[in-house]
């Protein structure tokens, strides 16, 4: 059907207006981080709270104080649970994954690359996408906790020290490491 009446256009408006304005309240309540893109747990509350609103606005099976519990429900959840992983590191572990190098100093490391499923080509979008024409001007090549990759140009001197907490760092630099001969 194309119409069917003027009654839940009106419905739609009012509580359109009523949940966005309820839902904008609560996220500024609850802070910037309520929404980020930091990891999977944040990606899938921000499209569990979409799905909510939607839900309320096209449902009339949905009263709007039901819909506003599900949504502060949500953020509530999400509140606790970025609050325990800042003070917990074993539910930051269960919560975020750790960002994982992908290339290093003009090698592909293909056994990160097969875990994480992201090809050559993949990699070098990412770093055409910085405006880079070269492998050789890319010292790193990472994949961060929200699915992005981050492009590290060389040269780089002395330790890398933005590398730090990166899956497979600090192995592929201990691999790689000429030992210095001491002077004296």
């Amino acid at each position: 059907m194309f119409f069917d009446g003027w009654m839940p256009l009106a419905r739609i408006l009012v509580l359109g207006t009523l949940a966005y304005a309820a839902l904008v309240l609560l996220l500024r309540v609850t802070g910037k981080r309520t929404l980020s893109k930091l990891n999977a747990f944040d990606l899938i509350v921000t499209v569990a709270l979409g799905s909510t609103l939607a839900t309320v606005l096209l449902s009339k099976d949905v009263a709007l104080a039901e819909g506003l519990t599900a949504l502060a429900l949500l953020v509530l959840l999400q509140g606790a649970l970025t609050w325990l992983s800042v003070r917990s590191p074993r539910v930051s572990r269960l919560v975020k994954s750790e960002p994982s190098l992908l290339f290093l100093e003009g090698r592909f490391l293909q056994g990160a690359m097969k875990r994480e499923r992201v090809t050559e080509d993949e990699l070098r979008s990412a770093v055409r996408q910085q405006g880079i024409g070269r492998l050789e001007e890319v010292a790193a090549v990472v994949l961060e906790t929200d699915g992005s990759l981050n492009v590290i140009r060389a040269p780089v001197d002395g330790p890398r020290t933005a590398l730090a907490h990166v899956q497979g760092a600090q192995a592929e630099a201990r691999r790689h490491s000429v030992p210095r001969t001491d002077p004296s």
